[in-house]
């Protein structure tokens, strides 16, 4: 079908180098306009955000460092891009949330003036979630062809939740599903430890993903100017974030996990002290050989005996 447009329409996708919309960068950017006359244009261009890319962003969206060391960057980029976004509104997926917000970002850095004031956005990915919601009642309606008898009572509404789970497992369990680095699997499987690794995705540590396990199963901070780091590193070189983030308006648990890992982390320092401590000293070369000499066992000649003799007057 023709959209019934009265202006471009311009789709666009960002890939960054993080998710945090204040301080990461884009990396690439494509955007289809499509025309009130049916015709269609297409830009997409590499951006150099100016900063390293992370390696789990690259492992995302295959971009790394090297591919975009001649781009330009968005400074010298954006009169382009708000050239040709002149006029247009602006349309994604999950871009009121992101997209959006990221790309105005970056104008503003640059000190490019670009208006949205007077634009429309379309957000594809809410009328999605609108159009099918996602609240236990769709669900139930969806999976299982009922309706919740007296929902929003605790006991109806945990009736219904169990009913759903194998609705989804009998639908999905033989059913692919693709992650975001393309990997193919059947995750969906009426085995609970597969079902528990696929509803946490996000591996958190604490409920409240503040922190987050990497691939290598170690602890990264999920927020804020650590995002992406080592817990451990972080109470290395900044052993204060500690006593911030205890003191600070995190959920219980969220501490409690944090208080762990910093029990664990210090137990580790003091190890090492102790293993350094007690660890013997290297002996030098000299005082080896000065040893084996000394337990060198030499045998007694006549010329020995006779001398000993002089020397005692015996």
């Amino acid at each position: 079908m023709k959209l019934n447009l009265k202006r471009p329409l311009a789709f666009f996708d960002l890939e960054t180098t993080g998710v945090n919309v204040a301080t990461d960068r884009i990396v690439e950017i494509s955007i289809l306009k499509a025309m009130p006359d049916g015709t269609e244009q297409i830009k997409t261009m590499r951006i150099n955000p100016g900063i390293p890319i992370p390696l789990e962003s690259s492992l995302i969206h295959g971009i790394y460092d090297e591919d975009i060391k001649h781009a330009p960057t968005f400074k010298q980029a954006g009169e382009e891009l708000a050239r040709f976004l002149d006029n247009s509104d602006l349309a994604g997926y999950n871009s009121n949330r992101f997209d959006i917000p990221v790309l105005m970002e970056e104008f503003l850095r640059a000190g490019i003036d670009f208006d949205i004031d007077n634009r429309h956005f379309v957000d594809v990915q809410n009328i999605f979630h609108q159009m099918e919601q996602r609240t236990l009642k769709a669900a139930y309606q969806f999976y299982c062809g009922k309706v919740i008898e007296n929902a929003h009572s605790a006991e109806a509404d945990i009736k219904a939740t169990y009913e759903v789970l194998k609705a989804q497992i009998e639908k999905y369990e033989d059913q692919e599903w693709e992650d975001k680095k393309g990997l193919i699997s059947k995750p969906v499987q009426n085995n609970i430890e597969a079902l528990h690794k696929f509803t946490n995705l996000n591996k958190p540590v604490d409920f409240a993903a503040r922190m987050v396990y990497d691939e290598n199963g170690v602890e990264v901070i999920n927020f804020g100017k650590h995002k992406g780091r080592a817990v451990e590193d972080v109470f290395q070189s900044e052993p204060s974030y500690y006593n911030w983030m205890l003191n600070g308006d995190f959920p219980l648990y969220t501490k409690r996990c944090l208080e762990k890992i910093w029990n664990r982390f210090n137990a580790k320092k003091e190890q090492l002290r102790t293993d350094r401590q007690t660890a013997p000293s290297a002996q030098r070369p000299e005082q080896t050989a000065q040893k084996s000499s000394k337990e060198e066992a030499k045998p007694i000649t006549t010329d020995h005996l006779e001398q000993l003799k002089m020397k005692f007057g015996k």
